[in-house]
């Protein structure tokens, strides 16, 4: 059946030998239907294209959802949407689940309950499943800075990840430095990953040597930082400059170097990557790349509600620029490098 011809549950019904109470069920997220009915229902929504009526009961707010509430990016992030939704005189919601990978399963049952204008995750992408259970209910989703790669048909705002690595690479190579290390979240994480690409793709264009014990990965905070760090710094010959991929990181950074005697920028430049407000707050003012975090929140905001209006609007993923923003942590390398 064409998208475009509205399917009926009574048809649903009759193609699934379901009966409509069952559906209703499905549709309303009750524990009461077996998985097996739940998977046929659910399958024969999504093939059919039904999307459900708006209804006078849902409730006018948006859900936030991320693994854990943690950390000044979390934070920026659910401000940013909580102004966005205010301007269209809506609340919002906030729910922790699953790990990075995704929210766990008693959200998805959940949320159908709470029926919201529509979610916004904080996550890597959305499991197939997910997917179908929120689209047969006409429940709207962005994913805010995809961590991994999630499917094509996934609305999704992030940004520059890859372009981000590279400048701040370049900002180093440019001031003279030659050795030159990187420290950055999980092997898992795509962002992750794409940043310590960028750093690669500068150094070779350089034609500086990436060392394989000076890339390292870890995870976004301030112990991994300066954990790595403190391994770096450690060592018969070291870094004069350091790339972290994340400010948290980068803080960690600059407590191993002071722990060790190491002055920031005179013996070591760094760099870190989001732009919170800790990067002016630190000590040395930290060098970093700007990752537009308000905005990413606004623009998944704003296309949320436009999915919610027009629930058969294309698929749009967005990617912001990020910037260098120069302060005090960087400076030429000593005369001795």
């Amino acid at each position: 059946m064409p998208r475009t011809q509205r399917v009926t549950l009574k048809e649903i019904a009759a193609r699934t030998g379901v009966s409509m109470t069952t559906i209703s069920k499905v549709l309303n997220g009750a524990a009461d239907v077996s998985s097996a009915t739940r998977a046929l229902v659910e399958e024969q929504l999504r093939e059919s294209g039904y999307r459900r009526r708006k209804s006078k009961q849902r409730r006018e707010y948006i859900e936030v959802v991320l693994d854990e509430l943690d950390g000044e990016w979390a934070l920026a992030i659910i401000e940013g949407v909580r102004e966005a939704a205010a301007e269209v005189g809506l609340a919002i919601s906030l729910s922790v689940s699953g790990d990075r990978q995704g929210p766990g399963p008693e959200w998805f049952e959940s949320v159908v309950r709470r029926a919201p204008t529509g979610v916004i995750l904080l996550f890597a992408g959305l499991p197939r499943a997910g997917q179908q259970k929120l689209s047969a209910r006409g429940i709207p989703f962005v994913v805010i800075d995809p961590s991994g790669d999630p499917d094509p048909d996934i609305p999704a705002i992030g940004s520059a990840n890859w372009s981000g690595g590279l400048a701040a690479t370049r900002h180093l190579i440019d001031l003279g430095h030659r050795r030159i290390a990187a420290i950055s979240g999980p092997r898992d994480v795509m962002s992750a990953v794409a940043r310590i690409d960028g750093f690669r793709a500068a150094m070779t264009s350089a034609h500086l040597p990436v060392r394989p014990e000076w890339v390292r990965f870890g995870e976004f905070r301030l112990e991994s930082g300066e954990l790595h760090a403190t391994g770096l710094l450690s060592g018969r010959e070291t870094p004069t400059a350091i790339f972290a991929g994340s400010d948290i990181q980068a803080l960690g950074v600059l407590h191993a170097a002071n722990s060790l005697g190491i002055a920031v920028p005179e013996d070591l430049s760094v760099v870190g990557f989001d732009d919170l407000a800790i990067a002016e707050l630190a000590s040395p003012r930290l060098t970093t790349i700007h990752q537009p975090v308000r905005e990413m929140a606004e623009q998944a905001t704003r296309l949320l509600l436009e999915l919610a209006d027009a629930p058969t609007a294309e698929v749009t993923r967005v990617e912001l620029a990020t910037s260098l923003v120069v302060r005090e942590s960087t400076a030429p390398p000593p005369a001795r490098s």
